[in-house]
């Protein structure tokens, strides 16, 4: 009787949680769905009785939400593929290579991810205006791999050391050279970190507002959180114009949360 009660108190616990993270994502695409007269209709309706794609059409027409999108993807992925080739190699250097004080400088890399991005934006600001690059994308997709790349290096130094070093050295033996080994036997291997970082690269760099807020000053280089923040410092507030742009803005994140996770399961499968 206990293990059956236990059930139904999980269940019913996940249903819970389901309902609170969800609902907040259903009503977002519920009000980008409303005509304005009925936004603030009162009672409120859960499903639009007349559903337009009106607001997705004025977001799209009135506003630069497609140059907004457009930037944040180009600067989110490029921090991807740049956090993943340092802290790709960062790691393997510290697996395979053995040198005085290894763990002390895996452990002081992981440490550096303790400071909070908002203590240093204003050296990292003075640094990049002496380079030259503020108001650049470049400025961005560096400021985002510095903080990605501490906690990165430290998971793929994790999954690194769980490949055996056996199946490298048995590539090296049937005349593979280093590069190669690492590129047919150990990535294949750690795919699924791979993917984990990647994630978590993109959407901190997708959704960051501090940096993109500081660093650009273009009204064509801004991202999307940014370039949405505006739509609040309107005369009159467009609240279904707004839930649109969240709508095409949670659209990307999870699409590229599913597709990893496909790659993920598919690369851990033969394994399994």
């Amino acid at each position: 009787m206990r293990r059956p009660r236990r059930r139904v108190l999980l269940y019913t616990g996940a249903l819970v949680l389901i309902v609170v993270g969800a609902f907040p994502l259903f009503w977002m695409l519920s009000t980008s769905l409303k005509p304005s007269g009925e936004i603030f209709a009162t009672p409120p309706r859960m499903i639009p009785a007349r559903p337009t794609l009106e607001n997705f059409s004025r977001l799209f027409t009135d506003t630069s939400f497609l140059t907004y999108f457009r930037n944040s993807a180009t600067v989110s992925l490029t921090t991807v593929l740049l956090t993943l080739a340092v802290s790709a190699l960062g790691a393997y250097g510290l697996t395979r290579f053995s040198f005085a004080g290894r763990d002390k400088v895996a452990g002081l890399i992981l440490t550096t991810y303790m400071f909070a991005p908002v203590m240093i934006i204003i050296p990292f600001y003075i640094l990049v205006k002496q380079l030259g690059i503020v108001n650049t994308h470049l400025a961005l997709v560096l400021s985002y791999t510095t903080f990605c790349l501490p906690f990165c290096l430290w998971l793929l130094r994790a999954f690194f050391q769980s490949i055996p070093l056996e199946l490298e050295e048995a590539a090296l033996v049937d005349g593979a050279g280093r590069g190669r080994a690492v590129w047919y036997v150990v990535l294949p291997l750690a795919l699924p970190g791979l993917i984990a970082t990647a994630i978590f690269t993109f959407i901190l760099a997708y959704n960051d507002f501090l940096f993109s807020m500081v660093l650009i000053t273009s009204e064509e280089l801004k991202t999307l959180p940014v370039g949405v923040n505006d739509l609040f410092n309107a005369t009159i507030v467009d609240w279904g114009m707004i839930m649109a742009a969240g709508v095409m803005i949670t659209a990307p994140a999870v699409v590229f949360f599913a597709a990893s996770s496909a790659i993920s399961c598919r690369a851990g499968a033969p394994a399994a």
